[in-house]
């Protein structure tokens, strides 16, 4: 069902909490906020590079960290909540922006419109109501990116989290993940391996609007 966004969209972040508070032990990288993304420019309301996620979502994770710490690795966070107008810019960019600059390492077996028909760029991003994440796996021993076989925001099928063209090692890091965010209420997408959502989300009908800053959170 399509979200009336004009009825659904809100400012107010007093259900939201900065993920660092509640896991001090994650490694955040937050790719819109810098220019290492499939537009190639700093993305419309993140202000600042951190990760904010609602109240909710925050503790299932914290239970997350702790089973893979104990597993021997850590959370590194790609995304987070990600505001309404974000997702308008990607829609934009994806309409009338002819700038391909990043095709090559992000989707470079499709048309940037594929990208939104295919579903790996969403209209309406779950990433608005605040409960979604994108992460990975660091390794604690190396201090290094567990290999999953591809990278974050790749648009391709080498990214679906079943794909089987990779090696085992990769496949069974991707079921590793995986199984420890469905173990704690996360739902996984089919097409990105790095993609979860809290079953649970406690705004599943709402959309916030208000910019990724830690500053905003404090008002």
């Amino acid at each position: 069902m399509e979200v009336d966004y004009k009825k659904k969209v809100t400012m107010d972040p007093s259900g939201f909490v900065l993920l660092a508070d509640h896991v001090p032990g994650i490694i955040q990288e937050i790719r819109y906020y810098s220019t290492y993304n499939f537009i190639g420019d700093r993305i419309d309301g993140y202000e600042e590079p951190c990760a904010i996620i609602t109240k909710e979502a925050a503790r299932a994770l914290k239970n997350v960290s702790n089973e893979l710490n104990v597993q021997g690795y850590r959370m590194k966070v790609f995304d987070t909540y990600r505001p309404a107008g974000a997702v308008k810019h990607f829609v934009m960019w994806g309409i009338e922006d002819t700038d391909i600059r990043m095709k090559d390492y992000f989707y470079p077996d499709l048309q940037k419109q594929e990208l939104f028909s295919k579903g790996y760029v969403a209209s309406k991003s779950s990433h608005s109501r605040g409960s979604t994440i994108d992460l990975t796996l660091l390794d604690m021993k190396t201090g290094k990116e567990v290999d999953m076989g591809g990278p974050f925001d790749f648009f391709s099928e080498l990214s679906h989290p079943d794909y089987r063209g990779i090696t085992d090692e990769q496949y069974n890091n991707r079921m590793i993940l995986r199984n420890v965010m469905v173990r704690n209420g996360f739902v996984p997408i089919d097409c990105e391996w790095w993609h979860f959502t809290l079953a649970d989300e406690p705004y599943p009908d709402t959309y916030f609007e208000f910019p990724v800053s830690s500053e905003y959170l404090r008002r």
